[in-house]
């Protein structure tokens, strides 16, 4: 069962200066690629989040440095009772991979400017939903280009919104079943999940949201696209005796310590890795007291 799903959004045709410069003169028809131009984009997005809050009676927080922001938003999803829409927005200042740029004058004596990606601190907005399929999720996005996105969501919570609308009573864990009238109604549904009920999500809400970019941008060819970042898959198991436990786990790392390597990463992801590819493949055991985990990179 896919549980948690992290996703990284991102603009295809805005990753590199020169896409930004193209942007901004060719798209946006401007004749210098200026910082004020996007200061100017960062500042009308600002003011559309709070008209949008306004409009609609939804609160906006500030997370403080050190706040739990599951926890607020946990608090915040007791308190709302329809059946899907935006919970509250959150802003919190984070570090990101956005452009900054350098003045730089031409031969005939004009002011140019040259753009490069830097980790630099800026508002990032988390739209905190509750969806009519996925339940609790949240988007997340960058008030500066290249505008990413991060979208949050839970295959268990998912699974709990199809028994429901299917009518299939079962008993809720936090992030799993206790129980089920129809478990292998369940397991059908688990196992259904997958790019297309995640890309849906994503297409009915971005466009009911907030974002720097305005249609008229996304119908030009710079709408944001998704990747997974993190994706965690649950498998439950129940031992009669601790060692058996234990052995399972053994042979699950045993039996995996090469999923890290090339050649299987791309079996997994469809892609050809190359001497050239910019990338890191490794397979790590890390043990915490008694605990081991598998990590692949």
């Amino acid at each position: 069962m896919i549980d948690r799903i992290y996703l990284n959004g991102y603009i295809p045709s805005l990753q590199t200066g020169g896409n930004l410069v193209t942007f901004l003169t060719k798209h946006k028809d401007q004749p210098i690629p200026s910082p004020a131009l996007l200061g100017k984009i960062s500042e009308e997005f600002r003011t559309s989040v709070k008209q949008f809050a306004t409009e609609n009676s939804i609160p906006i927080i500030e997370f403080k440095r050190g706040q739990r922001k599951d926890e607020i938003a946990l608090e915040r999803r007791r308190e709302f009772t329809a059946d899907e829409g935006v919970v509250f927005i959150g802003v919190a200042q984070e570090k990101a991979s956005a452009f900054k740029a350098s003045k730089k004058k031409t031969e005939g004596g004009f002011i140019n400017f040259h753009w490069n990606r830097q980790s630099v601190a800026v508002n990032h907005y988390y739209y905190y939903l509750e969806d009519r399929e996925f339940g609790p999720a949240f988007i997340k996005v960058c008030s500066y280009a290249p505008y990413g996105i991060r979208v949050y969501l839970n295959g268990h919570e998912w699974a709990k919104k199809q028994l429901t609308h299917a009518g299939i009573p079962f008993e809720s864990l936090d992030n799993g079943f206790k129980s089920c009238a129809d478990p292998e109604r369940l397991q059908a549904i688990c196992d259904s999940l997958g790019p297309e009920q995640i890309q849906n999500f994503f297409d009915r809400w971005l466009p009911c949201l907030p974002y720097p970019l305005t249609p008229e941008d996304r119908a030009a060819g710079y709408q944001p696209k998704l990747s997974i970042w993190q994706m965690e898959i649950s498998l439950t198991q129940v031992f009669a005796e601790p060692t058996q436990g234990r052995q399972f786990f053994e042979n699950v790392i045993r039996d995996n310590l090469d999923l890290g390597r090339p050649d299987h990463v791309q079996l997994i992801f469809g892609k050809e890795i190359r001497k050239n590819t910019p990338s890191r493949f490794r397979t790590r055991v890390i043990q915490h007291g008694v605990l081991l985990s598998l990590h692949i990179e």
